[in-house]
């Protein structure tokens, strides 16, 4: 159509506007609802065209950039410090290991992981844990990252790789808020996670991610289990005892380890859930040494069963588990001391291994499913049920001998550990 007789079609269409508006209402229509739609998603989202001021971000970072600036100052950097040559240190020869923690109290107090102060630490009572001759622990604040804190360990957990330490000199710390805890339990999958820390020695970088898995069952520091977070939010070494924090700013797990062949960052950090944090907190307060492990290390002046266990049936190939007849879980028997508890009441050590890839695996001992009718799946579970006895106490050991189960009793004695 000649543009001359569209110009006519349309002053017939719209008798009562002026030429100049000729042709443009329907577009200055569809212009206008566009925009209204375009008001309509900002409104939603968050979000402005143009710009840089707090209007023109998403509301995920507004509410990223609100828990950083309500969290981050109650994060810290942990330096540790010992005597000695080995391992990674400083110019002077020293050993140095660094870590993260948070403010968990009113009082100033630091949550960290064990294993970020482990090093250092020398005797431990039941109510203190004293640092090791030589050693020295200190945490570095968010504003002024280059002045150190000396602080000392009130009390730890290795079963949960929990520490928390408190300031030599409160008065000389910034005057930070505690982190509160959320509630593990209600913890969901792809729900937002939030990780501070001290990566690298990189101080309080901040990563952000989603929960990508929760009760991730893997053994801890000393081999007990642990419910872990799994989390993509980027963690690496120096993370360590640093919040995981979810959308409200509450601490949701307390980072703790990476699954990563190369030992850096590949997407599965697993941090402690802060139930656990909070079941552990008063023993942490009352000081020393506390938990499981803690108490297995006194097993010199406790009875035993003596034996030594250093596999589990999951740790053997499943072709191989499935060769031998194992049962489908349960510890190995890899040793039994001569005319120890376990010797006299029958219990077998391996009489042979074999080897796949280098690795050898006992055969023909006993494995150990159950104690006093307590299914056992490692180690520690028979150490639960040890602690709890006395010398002379009697104990039914349920064995698989032979492709089928076998039970004996062991009585209980103090037995000398073996080198």
């Amino acid at each position: 159509m000649p543009n001359a007789d569209r110009l006519n079609q349309v002053r017939r269409h719209d008798p009562h506007r002026g030429a100049r508006h000729y042709g443009f209402r329907r577009p200055l229509r569809n212009l206008l609802s566009g925009a209204l739609l375009l008001g309509f998603l900002v409104a939603t989202f968050g979000c402005a065209v143009g710009g840089d001021g707090p209007g023109a971000r998403l509301a995920y970072e507004l509410n990223t950039i609100e828990v950083v600036r309500s969290a981050g100052a109650s994060v810290v950097s942990v330096r540790a410090s010992a005597a000695g040559e080995q391992g990674g240190g400083a110019s002077d020869g020293r050993r140095v290991a660094g870590g993260s923690g948070f403010v968990v109290d009113d009082l100033g107090r630091i949550i960290t992981n064990f294993h970020v102060v482990a090093m250092v630490i020398g005797e431990a009572a039941e109510d203190r844990v004293a640092l090791a001759p030589g050693a020295s622990l200190s945490v570095s604040y968010l504003g002024s990252p280059e002045v150190e804190h000396p602080v000392r360990v009130v009390g730890a957990n290795p079963d949960v790789d929990l520490a928390l330490l408190d300031l030599l000199e409160p008065g000389q710390a910034p005057s930070v808020a505690a982190i509160p805890l959320a509630d593990s339990d209600r913890v969901l999958v792809g729900q937002k996670a939030i990780a501070i820390g001290n990566p690298f020695g990189l101080h309080s970088s901040v990563t952000a991610g989603i929960v990508s898995a929760v009760e991730r069952h893997q053994p801890g520091l000393v081999g007990i289990d642990i419910p872990y977070i799994q989390t993509d939010a980027a963690i690496n070494p120096g993370n360590s005892g640093g919040p995981l924090l979810n959308s409200a700013g509450r601490v949701v797990g307390i980072n703790n380890t990476i699954l990563a062949p190369a030992g850096a960052f590949a997407g599965i950090g697993l941090a402690v859930p802060s139930n656990l944090l909070r079941e552990a907190m008063h023993e942490l307060r009352a000081g020393g040494l506390s938990g499981l492990a803690a108490a297995a290390a006194q097993l010199p002046d406790r009875p035993r069963l003596g034996l030594q266990i250093s596999l589990r049936v999951a740790d053997y190939p499943r072709a191989l588990r499935e060769h031998l007849g194992l049962p489908a879980q349960g510890v190995v028997v890899t040793g039994v001391s001569k005319d120890g508890p376990a010797d006299r009441a029958g219990i077998r050590g391996p009489e042979g291994a074999v080897l796949i890839d280098d690795q050898p695996y006992p055969v023909g001992m006993d494995v150990i499913v159950a104690i006093d009718g307590q299914p056992v799946a490692r180690a520690i579970d028979i150490q639960r049920v040890i602690l709890e006895r006395e010398a002379g106490d009697v104990v039914t050991v349920t064995l698989w001998r032979d492709g089928r189960e076998t039970e004996v009793e062991v009585v209980l004695e103090v037995v000398p550990i073996e080198d």
